[in-house]
């Protein structure tokens, strides 16, 4: 492929995208396809000679795309939302182009200093304290298994990274029953050992339970063991709990644990002043993370992760040869140092596209109409006399599930959401996901996509009850 041939293939694709974007709604939200069926249309081999764009191209359309589940559209109301946005993709596309290695200041300095701008940017519109200071890293995985690095190096002084665990002691980490299982695989990865992992019981309305926590702690301290860390949850995977930051923040400093704050989703919510009260208590915690590209409309991936002690983060991750060396060491940032990747994407970019196109009002419109949403629907629910919440709704991720009067049988009740939620899947006009609260099966209904109206939500609804009808009726 040419120069010339590049140019022309390049406006062929644009066109497609806009094209993609007007047209996200005609797609089934999630593909009708079986296990093999795309590997079976694939060649075995790679091609001994090149192949023309439009071949290739082709392919994608005929290929690739029934087998594409459609995150951006409106209809997916599953998992939690990856969401992009018009400057965001353009800002993507820059990136791609200019092909940037922004591990250190001077491999990309503008990359660097965006960076550095947008995440004090973020701080104050999150309303975080100022001694915080952020990286962009690439999910809340890898944000939080930095925290807990952070922890381990802290509680032994540096102690593992150079000599690694030692054999008579034993390190604890902590976390609720209802945490993302990220934080368990970062637990094993950090060398822990899932043995080493304290899930909390939860309250009613699924959030930690402090007293629970001080308990475990107590009982950990009694046995020899070294409490090392603490992972809450802003807004947890399965219902939007939130932890009661304020009480488990003193608990930590009382015994001097390291704080991580986990609010992939629901941190974005903390734009709007009135949702700030899920942050009360953040004074206390040692690192935050959120996921602009869940919630805050910016392509995958992108996690910004703030912590109080740039030096503990720095000495936990810095390494320096030779090759890595450069006269600006001691005057600038290096985001090498700042996490577990060498080599590092140009992520500044589309969240500054993001956030200058949107602006802090228009962030905030959206954010809060995605809530009143979701409050909407909440009411729809409670007043449906075969439907019930099985969580509070702070946000506007619901849990409920059908419940006809005349079935009481847990077991019958599970079934039945179970066939209601592949029955619906299988439509391919709406995409949800169920969890498990107090083992029961749950439906989830996230309603945060960049270009969900109340009529989507409407017809999701009127969907949902009309097949709910169809399984007792039959």
């Amino acid at each position: 492929m040419d120069h010339s041939e590049f140019r022309k293939n390049a406006h062929e694709l644009v066109d497609w995208m806009a094209d993609y974007f007007e047209d996200i709604e005609k797609y089934p939200v999630k593909p009708n396809v079986k296990p093999g069926d795309i590997l079976d249309r694939l060649p075995n081999s790679a091609p001994e000679k090149g192949e023309s764009f439009e071949t290739m191209f082709d392919d994608f359309k005929e290929i690739i795309m029934p087998g594409m589940t459609h995150w951006e559209s409106p209809n997916f109301m599953a998992y939690f939302p990856a969401n992009k946005s018009y400057p965001s993709v353009l800002a993507e596309m820059l990136t791609a182009t200019l092909g940037a290695q922004c591990m250190s200041w001077l491999t990309s300095p503008a990359a660097t200093e965006l960076e550095e701008r947008l995440m004090e940017w973020l701080r104050e519109l999150i309303a975080l304290p100022e001694n915080f200071t952020g990286v962009i890293e690439d999910t809340a995985s890898t944000s939080t298994l930095c925290a807990l690095l952070m922890a381990r190096e802290r509680i032994t002084d540096f102690g593992i990274n150079e000599e690694g665990f030692p054999k008579d002691q034993t390190y604890v980490v902590y976390c609720s029953s209802e945490t993302h299982s990220s934080i368990e695989k970062d637990v094993k990865i950090a060398g822990f050992g899932k043995q080493n992992l304290r899930k909390i019981p939860v309250d009613e309305n699924f959030a930690m339970n402090p007293d629970a926590l001080e308990q475990a702690i107590h009982k950990d301290l009694e046995n020899g063991y070294k409490p090392a860390a603490v992972v809450a949850t802003i807004g947890t995977t399965g219902s939007t709990a939130i932890d009661p930051l304020v009480d488990i923040g003193e608990i930590c400093s009382k015994y001097g644990i390291f704080l991580h704050v986990d609010a992939a989703y629901a941190g974005t919510a903390l734009l709007l002043p009135e949702m700030r009260w899920m942050n009360k208590g953040i004074e206390h915690a040692d690192s935050f993370v959120f996921n602009p590209h869940k919630w805050m409309f910016t392509n995958f991936d992108c996690s910004t992760f703030f912590v109080q002690d740039e030096t503990l983060l720095v000495r936990t991750f810095e390494i320096m040869p030779e090759y890595l060396k450069t006269p600006e060491d001691k005057r600038v940032k290096n985001y090498r140092d700042w996490g577990i990747q060498l080599g590092r994407r140009f992520r500044a970019l589309k969240l500054w596209f993001v956030l200058r196109s949107f602006g802090i009002e228009g962030l905030q419109e959206k954010i809060r109409y995605h809530i009143s949403l979701g409050q909407k629907l909440k009411e729809t629910i409670e007043a449906h006399d075969d439907f019930e919440l099985l969580a509070p709704v702070p946000l506007n991720t619901l849990c409920f599930r059908f419940h006809p009067s005349f079935i009481d049988d847990e077991v019958k009740l599970n079934e039945l959401n179970e066939k209601l939620v592949n029955q619906i899947q299988e439509s391919g006009k709406l995409f949800l996901t169920h969890t498990k609260l107090d083992g029961k099966y749950t439906i989830r209904i996230v309603i945060g996509n960049t270009n969900v109206k109340e009529r989507h939500v409407n017809q999701a609804w009127k969907l949902i009850k009309q097949i709910a009808s169809k399984l007792i009726d039959g």
